[in-house]
């Protein structure tokens, strides 16, 4: 386990629940790549995307499988928005503050974003997401991802 604990961490410590953190090298940014560096599958690594909202103007974090992509369509339906478009890397990092490739719900409680988890992760107990820094993951169960984020499971992604 790292030494240095992200603020992603720290909740969940604060909340007591159980997680392993995993390192990685921190100039890979792709979400499979890190998932092969890790040696977990891609389907239950899970990538946190940044979708601002037209008509609430609330961001959403959109967490998905790293093998899977973003339905804006899906989305779009499920959130009751007419079109919706992803943020720029420049633009999920100015408005959350992380680096891209570390953007983590877990860090970013309570800071005005509507979280989404894609349903693909109700399948499995557990799952993989960023730590809150690039080069770090956490292991944690999916009923205590979506209990601390209080995200909703929405069907938000495709093959690609």
């Amino acid at each position: 386990m790292n030494k240095k604990k992200t603020l992603a961490m720290k909740v969940l410590e604060g909340k007591k629940v159980d997680y392993e953190s995993y390192a990685y090298p921190a100039s890979i940014r792709d979400a499979q790549e890190v998932a092969a560096a890790l040696g977990m599958p891609a389907g239950r690594v899970f990538k946190t995307l940044l979708v601002p909202r037209p008509q609430s103007g609330k961001p959403m974090l959109v967490m998905i499988p790293s093998d899977r992509q973003l339905d804006l369509k899906k989305l779009a339906r499920a959130v009751k928005e007419k079109k919706l478009k992803m943020a720029s890397h420049r633009e999920a990092e100015r408005l959350t503050g992380l680096q891209v490739g570390g953007i983590s719900a877990l860090a970013l409680l309570n800071r005005g974003f509507d979280i989404y988890l894609d349903k693909t992760a109700t399948a499995y107990d557990w799952v993989v997401i960023s730590a809150g820094q690039r080069g770090l993951q956490i292991k944690l169960a999916v009923t205590d991802l979506a209990s601390i984020t209080r995200s909703s499971a929405v069907d938000a992604s495709r093959d690609p």
